[in-house]
């Protein structure tokens, strides 16, 4: 955490998967489809290296990406299959989303996200999970073309808000997304959803936030 502002916070911007959802696309889901679909795993992961940035910055399609990493060869199972099963592995941390519902509902802060994600992922995690009646806006690397941490996509939101960074908080499960937003200014909170809803509202009042 970061201390010592005497702002007063105006605005809570959050990261997605990790904090208040289930990663989307992360080590432990891929892990998941090679088992579930029998692709080769060291195979699946060197591609995916290759085409991960250009997936979550927009550059590519979830379509082109499953071209590149799976249905570069014959398979038995369809692109459709596959596509299901990806967005079908985000659960929600109930609990903590709870936390955002009771910040929504005083009226007080600003929420938006800033999150490292696949434009189509992102748009399916947005509209399955109701994040529009909780966010304002999505600071998303997918909308953006720019991925957490570099700082760009921090000023972006900043600017675009026209917050100061010392009124706005930045809650992130990573700590290297964190520094940037603290270099800046803004005011963190470490933050891992299985922690769960009492450490979030504690993490958030000892940085100015009333939940």
């Amino acid at each position: 955490m970061h201390r010592g502002h005497a702002m007063r916070i105006t605005a809570v911007f959050w990261d997605l998967g990790g904090v208040l959802l289930s990663n989307g696309w992360d080590r432990e889901q891929r892990a998941a489809a090679v088992a579930r679909f029998g692709v080769d795993a060291e195979e699946f992961e060197d591609r995916h290296r290759e085409t991960a940035a250009a997936l979550e910055t927009g550059r590519c399609t979830l379509d082109d990406y499953l071209r590149a990493t799976v249905f570069h060869a014959p398979r038995d199972f369809t692109p459709a299959e596959f596509r299901a099963f990806v967005l079908a592995q985000s659960t929600a941390f109930e609990p903590c989303l709870e936390v955002v519902d009771r910040l929504a509902a005083r009226g007080r802060y600003l929420l938006c996200t800033i999150n490292n994600e696949s434009r189509e992922l992102n748009e399916y995690r947005i509209a399955h999970f109701g994040l529009r009646r909780r966010f304002t806006a999505f600071f998303s690397s997918s909308f953006l073309g720019v991925m957490k941490p570099d700082p760009r996509i921090y000023r972006a939101a900043l600017e675009v808000t026209q917050r100061a960074p010392g009124e706005a908080v930045f809650v992130d499960d990573r700590e290297q997304n964190l520094e940037p937003a603290r270099a800046l200014g803004m005011r963190t909170l470490h933050f891992r959803g299985e922690e769960g809803p009492e450490v979030l509202r504690r993490g958030l009042a000892a940085l100015g936030v009333e939940v």
